[in-house]
């Protein structure tokens, strides 16, 4: 009897041992699993082609006064950019947080509601891929304001002016007043009194 109790409490012991050991092994290798895994997201490189599309079109809107740019040419430029950027979505060849930021840059030249709304999207993933900056922060708030504004809805956080028609002075388009000037703030967007002051600054030019 003593034998069967002392061959069962080794067996016991045995397969305790047993259980410890997978369970140190499952906390061994789970960091290496979440690090390896940290590894290949840091290892996504940005997509060039995007980052040339957004110096393109930085480059079309260099001059100061936008009433000084030539729409007959950069027109047909932003469509083909708006277009290949789409490609690129649709194929999954957006990456990094860079990579949507420049994409939303360019959709925010799109022509449609359903462009800007997009780059508005394409903003909120940028920040949670880590592009938290000023400018991806601002082009959240500004690709928002120009979906609203082409859905004759007021904007919220004061970034889009409009000249109707082109020849006019520029107006600062419709603000919703109950967003408050702490909000824009958050998102890098101005006080709705620098807002309106910058009306004048931009007619100078």
């Amino acid at each position: 009897m003593n034998r069967l109790s002392n061959r069962s409490g080794r067996t016991l012991l045995a397969l305790i041992s047993l259980a410890l050991c997978v369970i140190g092994l499952r906390y061994v290798l789970m960091p290496r699993a979440v690090q390896a895994q940290a590894r290949a997201t840091a290892a996504l490189k940005d997509n060039a082609e995007l980052a040339r599309l957004h110096d393109e079109d930085q480059a079309d809107r260099a001059p100061a006064n936008a009433k000084d740019i030539d729409w007959k040419v950069v027109g047909p430029r932003d469509k083909a950019r708006l277009a290949r950027v789409k490609e690129l979505y649709t194929q999954n060849k957006l990456y990094t947080g860079a990579d949507y930021y420049y994409a939303a840059m360019i959709l925010q030249h799109g022509a449609a509601p359903e462009d800007f709304l997009l780059a508005h999207e394409f903003c909120v993933v940028a920040i949670i891929k880590g592009k938290n900056d000023k400018d991806t922060r601002w082009l959240a708030a500004a690709s928002e304001d120009r979906f609203l504004m082409n859905i004759n809805r007021p904007q919220r956080f004061a970034t889009q002016y409009r000249a109707d028609p082109i020849t006019a002075p520029y107006r600062l388009y419709t603000v919703d007043e109950g967003v408050t000037d702490e909000l824009r703030s958050a998102l890098s967007a101005p006080s709705l009194a620098k807002a309106k002051a910058q009306e004048a600054e931009i007619n100078k030019q």
